[in-house]
């Protein structure tokens, strides 16, 4: 199991600056109609639990409830319905460092074309599906308030048969099969953890570690600007910042 997690810390600042600046909606509500169609058209959270993921996430960051309801009825087909799609682009950024970039968008051309343009210009590399991907595994993601010592986290995750666990300096970040994930984060609540945040995302195999600040700052700076963009969902990279 690993230690100290520099880059999620860094993750997880900014997510919580996007919901302070109220840019997290639209991504969230997209979201959300995308759990609805890859759920079978199931618009009930009970039902669906990528759906229940999406729409706890919606209402940690204070997302009224017309607007939740709103994206699942869009995804249904209901009060106007858009044809999004998620879509995944490939490439490196600064440093070498492996980037997989996760859009939901009705138009894949705009997307590919904002995502090439930004790689291109911020000294980027895209790259072709699969030049990336393998390097990353498919991995539950359960974020808990950091109220125990890393020594009981360890013991409660390791008695749950979790793969990994992760220390920052505000959370711990645990991992497991993504078949897992709801028994997982439903045992830890019952046992007293608040759960900040769990989801299915993508975990590097192996990480490259920058020591270098100069180097680093450069590659968040990268990171962090191209979640930015509209189209962008989230952004996945092996970095370990380690300065």
């Amino acid at each position: 199991m690993s230690g100290h997690s520099k880059w999620s810390q860094i993750k997880r600042q900014k997510g919580v600056a996007d919901q302070k600046r109220g840019q997290a909606f639209t991504r969230l509500g997209n979201a959300i109609s995308i759990a609805v169609r890859e759920g079978g058209g199931i618009g009930d959270p009970e039902s669906n639990f990528k759906l229940r993921l999406a729409v706890e996430k919606a209402r940690a960051a204070n997302m009224p409830k017309e607007n939740i309801q709103r994206a699942i009825d869009r995804a249904g087909g209901k009060n106007g319905e858009v044809n999004l799609e998620t879509v995944k682009y490939e490439g490196f950024a600064p440093s070498g460092v492996a980037v997989v970039v996760e859009c939901i968008t009705d138009n894949k051309l705009r997307t590919q074309g904002q995502v090439k343009n930004y790689f291109d210009k911020n000294g980027g590399t895209m790259a072709s599906t699969g030049a990336v991907s393998y390097l990353f595994t498919p991995s539950g993601e359960i974020t808990v308030n950091k109220t125990v010592s890393f020594e009981e986290i360890f013991a409660i995750a390791a008695d749950l048969g979790v793969e990994d666990v992760e220390e920052a300096e505000d959370a711990f970040d645990i991992y497991c099969q993504p078949g897992d994930l709801h028994k997982a984060k439903t045992e830890l609540e019952k046992k007293g953890l608040k759960v900040l945040n769990a989801e299915i995302i993508l975990k590097p195999a192996t990480l490259i570690a920058v020591s270098e600040k100069d180097k680093a700052e450069k590659i968040v700076s990268f990171l962090q600007n191209l979640e930015e963009l509209d189209d962008v969902q989230k952004v996945y990279s092996n970095v370990e910042i380690a300065v």
